[in-house]
């Protein structure tokens, strides 16, 4: 099993979600964060007028799923396709126990 993040600049989540769901890819966890990367956050109007600044972190969205290892090349394919800018991480998962059930392993996710 691995563990893919995809650290996102625009919100792409809906598409993203709707193209694993056809790929049967059933769970996964969005969080709205706020962070900076390369490039800056755009500028800000504070009032009328000229009076502009530039945000030290701007809104990103990250997107977090446990899946098989053979289906790691097609879940990263998507998120390139579907996403617009942003990064992917993709770690290795140990062991994964389900709470209620105590299962463990693939059957899991």
């Amino acid at each position: 099993m691995i563990k893919i993040q995809a650290f996102l600049g625009n919100n792409d989540v809906m598409e993203i979600s709707e193209a694993l769901k056809e790929l049967e890819i059933g769970g996964l966890t969005v969080n709205k964060v706020r962070g900076r990367g390369k490039r800056p956050p755009p500028e800000i109007h504070a009032q009328k007028g000229s009076a502009t600044f530039q945000p030290q972190f701007s809104q990103k969205y990250v997107i977090e799923l446990v899946i098989p290892e053979n289906k790691e090349d097609q879940v990263i394919n998507i998120i390139k396709q579907k996403g617009t800018i942003g990064k992917i991480f993709v770690s290795p998962v140990l062991r994964a126990i389900d709470i209620a059930s105590g299962e463990e392993g693939e059957s899991t996710i």
